[in-house]
């Protein structure tokens, strides 16, 4: 790379901004802008992100900071607060939508694996709710004094890329997002109690996919047939047919449920699914790894900006949570195509001091040494990348 270069303006490179002006001209994103487009706005946001800005204003004073070199950096050479805040307001959230999944795509087809051998893609569902103060966002109302909304994430395991999110009010059942999901044939997915919607289950089974979700403890149903011979925490295997009036309507066909015993949580599980061709440990580790998507929430929540957002409107809102993903995406691909041997926290670390500095970015993560394990991964272990 061109050592004249900023590390920043390095880390854009990586993006296809033909792509996005082809999404922008298809939503005649730009009509009538002269000077702060959409590419100018989307940068100037991941710049936020990537730096760990906690505010609107903190951005600018940022970027104000730096002025002589916004140009140089992608982002137009004047960024005002009234021009940032007004552009987040008024410009259509679908096109930085849009371009989120595009990077998305990208990051999975660049980082494509087959870990569990099943010969399908391996995704967990599951949701997060971000509070909001309802005398604010005022059009996010969950409860009489609270606000919030609810990021709804098919989450790819293997790759460790959200496939798939849709962003609701917090008032919105989990399992009514189940209905939005891409679904695939052929692939795995995996869920939590709070999505035991046997009308959609059953849909995911029509079209030759697999599920595998938790079971509820008032579940009835009476046993078909069971298997004997059980490896070690196995408890029980059998086909089962639901009894349940609405149940048994929406789900006709039999199903499968595993009990299993945790060693280490000291605890029960009881599985459902239709995958009859796989072993019960196997149902097992397919639920255990559901949890990636509980560590892909909190990582977004701990090291890019979408608990404090730089707008109040539901527009602001939308088009910032789709920075913070481009943002992450754009991580996962500068990790496999610069073959970094560094965690996601690393690489973070390093950028966010290091924007404005004109470092060739392979010096830049070569030279950089972290000593200590424990500033290395945090608190929590190794961060997302290191599966």
């Amino acid at each position: 790379m061109n050592k004249e270069k900023y590390v920043f303006a390095q880390l854009i490179s990586f993006l296809n901004e033909d792509k996005f002006r082809r999404i922008v001209n298809k939503y005649q994103g730009n009509r009538y802008i002269k000077h702060f487009t959409c590419w100018n706005q989307l940068l100037s946001l991941m710049f936020g992100q990537l730096s760990n800005r906690e505010s609107l204003r903190d951005l600018i004073v940022a970027l104000d900071a730096h002025h002589s070199k916004c140009y140089h950096l992608g982002m137009g050479r004047n960024v005002s607060r009234s021009s940032l805040a007004r552009t987040n307001q008024n410009r259509d959230y679908h096109i930085f939508e849009e371009y989120a999944y595009y990077l998305v795509n990208e990051a999975r087809k660049k980082r494509v694996t087959d870990i569990f051998k099943l010969g399908g893609n391996v995704y967990a569902f599951d949701s997060t709710t971000i509070d909001l103060c309802l005398s604010v966002f005022w059009w996010a109302k969950f409860r009489k004094k609270k606000g919030g909304i609810k990021v709804h994430t098919l989450y790819d395991v293997e790759t460790q890329i959200p496939a798939f999110f849709h962003i609701t009010e917090a008032s919105v059942h989990d399992s009514k997002a189940m209905n939005e999901i891409p679904y695939e044939s052929g692939s795995y997915y995996i869920f939590d109690r709070a999505y035991n919607n046997f009308k959609m289950l059953y849909r995911i089974h029509q079209i030759g996919a697999c599920f595998v979700v938790r079971a509820k403890k008032n579940l009835q149903y009476k046993p078909v047939k069971w298997k004997r011979r059980l490896p070690k925490n196995v408890l029980s295997d059998m086909s089962i047919q639901l009894t349940g009036f609405y149940p048994k309507q929406y789900y006709p066909e039999p199903l499968r449920l595993v009990r299993y015993w945790d060693e280490e949580q000291k605890r029960e599980f009881v599985f459902l699914t239709n995958a009859t061709h796989i072993s019960a440990l196997q149902v097992a580790d397919l639920y255990k790894n559901r949890w990636q998507v509980e560590l892909f929430f909190k990582w977004l929540k701990q090291h890019l900006k979408i608990k404090k957002f730089w707008g109040i409107t539901e527009n602001a809102v939308r088009i910032q949570i789709y920075a913070a993903i481009c943002t992450y995406c754009l991580v996962a691909i500068i990790q496999h195509d610069m073959q970094l041997d560094r965690s996601t926290y690393e690489v973070l670390q390093i950028l966010s001091i290091s924007l404005t500095d004109k470092t060739p970015l392979r010096d830049l993560f070569d030279k950089t040494k972290f000593q200590n394990d424990k500033e290395r991964f945090g608190p929590d272990g190794p961060s997302l990348f290191d599966f």
